[in-house]
């Protein structure tokens, strides 16, 4: 069985147990999940505190709406689609379509690569995505880090596909001038 099959396997175990109510398995499914979670409410945020307020609010919502998980995707990809919510309405509700940049040198904690790219050019690459203006890189996450086709991310910015498809042909154009440089 692979890696990835071992874990979505424990995380339903747990998953069961937490929806009747064990406490013990929700904090390993926490744990589990936490750190990347909060990898994507930092790109998403681009602001370290923001980002922790996220994630918490990301893993209240879960627990309150565990009983309604089915198990019909990952429990991982379930969470992540809790966050992006979450992050998508607190900047709505907060009009924090923040534009500023937060460096951090911790990094490679969500870095994703097999280790076939040097350390310094995830790092550039982390920035440079950093730098986008807010709507481009929230878009380019969800597109191409996260998966959403244009017709979701349309649904959940309330924007048009195209408005979705402009603004990620936008955010690869920066990102390629930024890391040309």
């Amino acid at each position: 069985m692979g890696e990835h099959k071992k874990i979505e396997a424990q995380d339903a175990e747990f998953v069961a147990r937490a929806q009747g109510g064990d406490r013990l398995a929700f904090e390993e499914l926490y744990r589990g999940n936490v750190d990347q979670v909060y990898g994507l409410c930092l790109r998403l945020s681009a602001d370290v505190s923001l980002a922790e307020e996220l994630t918490q609010k990301t893993f209240i919502r879960a627990w309150e709406r565990l009983k309604s998980f089915r198990g019909e995707s990952a429990f991982s990809s379930w969470l992540h689609r809790i966050a992006v919510n979450i992050a998508i309405s607190d900047r709505r509700s907060q009009g924090r379509w923040l534009a500023r940049v937060v460096y951090t040198d911790d990094l490679e904690r969500f870095d994703g690569s097999n280790g076939s790219e040097s350390p310094e050019s995830n790092v550039d690459l982390e920035q440079a995505v950093l730098l986008l203006p807010a709507g481009a890189r929230t878009i380019l996450i969800l597109h191409d880090l996260e998966g959403y086709r244009h017709e979701e991310i349309a649904i959940m910015l309330e924007i048009t596909p195209g408005t979705s498809k402009s603004q990620l042909h936008r955010a690869h154009q920066l990102l390629k001038e930024r890391l040309q440089q």
